[in-house]
């Protein structure tokens, strides 16, 4: 099993920043890929910011280079800097990792975190 624990999140002014972090402890899994997803009341969860393991990175439309995700490969560590944040902004966000069992099955899974509430006021 893959646990999650998040740090940062909180209140925050519009136009202001705040940094997400996450570890994966007991990372018994082949690291696919790390991130966040993000989800309000009465919608879906939606991507916020995707890195894998080559570097490649996927941003939700909404982050118009807002948002930076970074990952410490070594420490299995995502991290997103989020600035110019926007009311919109409001959520709780989930840290997500994409993970492929050990050994032979090599079955993919997806893992994620508690969620932690980010919210922004005018």
């Amino acid at each position: 099993q893959v646990q999650l624990v998040e740090s940062g999140g909180g209140l925050v002014q519009a136009g202001g920043s705040l940094r997400l972090s996450c570890t994966a402890s007991r990372a018994r899994t082949n690291v696919i890929a790390m991130g966040y997803y993000r989800q309000t009341p009465g919608k879906e969860r939606e991507l916020v910011a995707l890195l894998d393991n080559h570097g490649r990175s996927n941003y939700g439309n909404f982050v118009e280079g807002r948002f930076t995700v970074s990952r410490d490969n070594a420490k299995n560590t995502v991290s997103l800097q989020m600035n110019n944040l926007k009311r919109e902004d409001t959520a709780v966000y989930y840290c997500y990792l994409q993970g492929s069992d050990l050994g032979l099955s090599m079955k993919i899974r997806d893992y994620w975190g508690q969620g932690t509430q980010v919210t922004v006021s005018s």
